[in-house]
């Protein structure tokens, strides 16, 4: 009758926030509440002995928490071959296999034990990043210092890497998008490539300093020659024209794929273009497994897939065109175009080519941070 009067205080959902708060049925909480209605008066005293009612279930089953538990985590701390290891763990699931095992129970009871044992539920997250390289941090400090005085001299900084392989097509795209009410893109059920159409290998550029984007749209293979010919053509269209007076060109990238730290073929094409364009051309790689960090992911990649969501990219100029009308609130802006160019994979870069690349490295971790100077 107390919780009653306190479910009739709060008025509308008030049985269900106290049922939630006192563990009271909610057929108890309503009883209470039609009580008080009729004009039932509280008797004087206790109304029930000590230690009256009815027993919880795990008091009267003495194993029933410690099976759940087994169920919940068969890898450490049950049986690997139980009937739940490969199956998605649900309340009703679990009370079928406890009733099976010869308990009385169900699955409110289940969900009300779960709770007390500190469980609820959680999807996967992304936190494991392999091992830790010792000079991690410290990586981090130098290259973001390199950036705030290239950043200051007015120097530009680029932040570059390869965004996702989209197959073109009919494809099923993540996301959703305003359509009317019971008409839905209808995709391929298979994602397979479709030979004639190819896939697409975007590019990206990110200028850190001017919140400003380019990305090629590759045809063909995703190489340290791909990736240099989309900072060059970056560089003709967007980057000379927005810094004319530069000398100096910073470049973060990670620390693996075709711009890794260890791509010889990277590192004689960054020589051609310091060649070509009179810039000394200075590298720094994020560490291993820190790719999340490279700001090209968050600030332009990240954007681009919110952009294209639930569309399928049907054509090259379809991902050219979403691409390039991709823009935020702080004024991101983002240019666009299809590179046809044929880039094969597998091509080696001889001992005698690698000699000839003028490179200084860098006294700290010279393989991460180094400087391609021009050779004229």
């Amino acid at each position: 009758m107390l919780a009653a009067a306190e479910s009739l205080a709060i008025g509308r959902g008030g049985v269900s926030l106290v049922s939630r708060a006192t563990g009271m049925a909610r057929q108890v909480v309503r009883q209470g509440v039609a009580d008080l209605k009729e004009g039932a008066v509280l008797p004087e005293g206790r109304i029930r002995r000590p230690g009256g009612g009815r027993k919880r279930a795990v008091e009267r089953d003495k194993t029933l928490k410690r099976d759940l538990e087994r169920l919940v985590e068969p890898v450490t701390r049950g049986d690997p071959e139980t009937p739940l290891r490969w199956t998605s763990k649900s309340v009703r699931k679990l009370a079928a296999e406890l009733v099976r095992l010869g308990h009385r129970t169900n699955r409110q009871m289940v969900a009300d034990l779960l709770h007390e044992l500190g469980y609820s539920l959680q999807a996967n997250r992304k936190t494991k990043e392999g091992a830790s390289h010792p000079d991690r941090d410290a990586q981090f400090h130098h290259l973001n210092g390199k950036i705030k005085r290239w950043l200051r001299k007015g120097q530009p900084v680029i932040s570059v890497d390869t965004k996702k392989k989209e197959l073109i097509g009919d494809f099923k795209n993540s996301g959703r998008e305003l359509r009317p009410k019971g008409d839905p893109e209808k995709v391929r059920v298979h994602d397979f490539i479709i030979p004639e159409l190819g896939r697409a290998n975007p590019y990206g550029v990110y200028d850190i300093g001017q919140n400003t984007g380019w990305v090629s749209v590759g045809i063909d293979h995703d190489t340290a020659e791909f990736a240099v010919e989309t900072i060059r053509r970056w560089w003709v269209h967007m980057g000379q024209p927005t810094y004319p007076k530069a000398t100096k060109l910073l470049i973060t990238a990670d620390a693996g794929g075709s711009n890794g730290a260890r791509v010889r073929l990277w590192k004689t094409a960054l020589q051609r273009l310091a060649d070509q364009t009179d810039l000394a051309i200075s590298v720094c790689h994020f560490p291993p497994g820190t790719s999340k960090w490279n700001k090209i992911e968050h600030r332009l990649f990240s954007i681009i897939s919110q952009n294209w969501r639930g569309r399928p990219l049907l054509s090259y100029q379809v991902i050219v065109s979403l691409i390039a009308g991709t823009t935020t609130e702080t004024g991101l802006l983002v240019h666009s175009e299809l590179d046809d160019g044929i880039y094969p994979a597998g091509t080696k870069v001889s001992d005698e080519e690698i000699r000839q690349v003028n490179i200084r490295r860098d006294k700290f971790h010279g393989d991460w941070n180094y400087e391609i100077l021009p050779r004229t």
